[in-house]
């Protein structure tokens, strides 16, 4: 099977189908139902309210990266108490090579993406005893008008690449980050931020090409 690699500016763009929908939202309801495990976030009022949605969006981005790359899909939603992945979402071997990918998920406002965006991974994550990652893959959700929910495949960071600061920056717990806007906040936790730019672009087959929506987006 051909595969192409996009410069490290592009990703790509999918429509998401309500059937993914619909199955991301089944695993959510479960795990909610049946299994409470607690969140990071839990803490803090004013994110506790959105377990729901920040698991359904997690859910969705697994279930987007499976169909893309025909991959079986995940059977169980973060708070499922045999649903524990040690951040191994995904096992993708060859001959040369093995990557085991934990998909980070975000819902923005628009497709338009911009290299100076970021992706924020809690440093816990990467220094947690008994995790399985390698790499992470970074998903971005959001909605239009016309074709509903899109989800650009922005790509991979290397784990070990972002611990030995080769990529992103760490901002300690209690830092004050102020963004291009010139708004800001406060990290509540000691957090790795990776600029989108420096996000190593997704692999294309033809398969990926026919999907509905396809398209390559350039950052801004």
């Amino acid at each position: 099977m051909e595969q192409n690699v996009l410069s490290t500016t592009s990703y790509i763009q999918i429509s998401v189908t309500d059937e993914q929908k619909k199955y991301a939202r089944r695993l959510v309801e479960y795990s909610l139902r049946h299994h409470k495990i607690a969140n990071i976030w839990d803490n803090q009022n004013e994110r506790f309210s959105q377990t729901r949605i920040m698991r359904y969006t997690g859910s969705l981005g697994e279930t987007i990266f499976a169909d893309t790359y025909h991959l079986p899909r995940p059977a169980k939603s973060f708070g499922a108490t045999n649903g524990q992945d040690w951040g191994q979402d995904f096992l993708i071997t060859s001959e040369q090579y093995a990557f085991s990918l934990d998909v980070k998920s975000m819902k923005r406002r628009t497709g338009n993406l911009s290299a100076d965006y970021v992706l924020n991974i809690p440093a816990f994550q990467l220094h947690k005893v008994g995790s399985k990652t390698s790499h992470y893959f970074c998903i971005s959700f959001h909605q239009t008008e016309s074709e509903g929910t899109i989800a650009s495949l922005l790509g991979f960071i290397d784990k070990q690449a972002l611990m030995n600061g080769e990529v992103g920056t760490l901002f300690l717990k209690g830092t004050d980050r102020i963004r291009n806007d010139n708004s800001s906040f406060i990290f509540h936790e000691d957090t790795y931020e990776i600029l989108l730019k420096d996000i190593e672009s997704p692999v294309i087959t033809e398969y990926v090409r026919g999907l509905k929506g396809f398209r390559i987006k350039y950052l801004l």
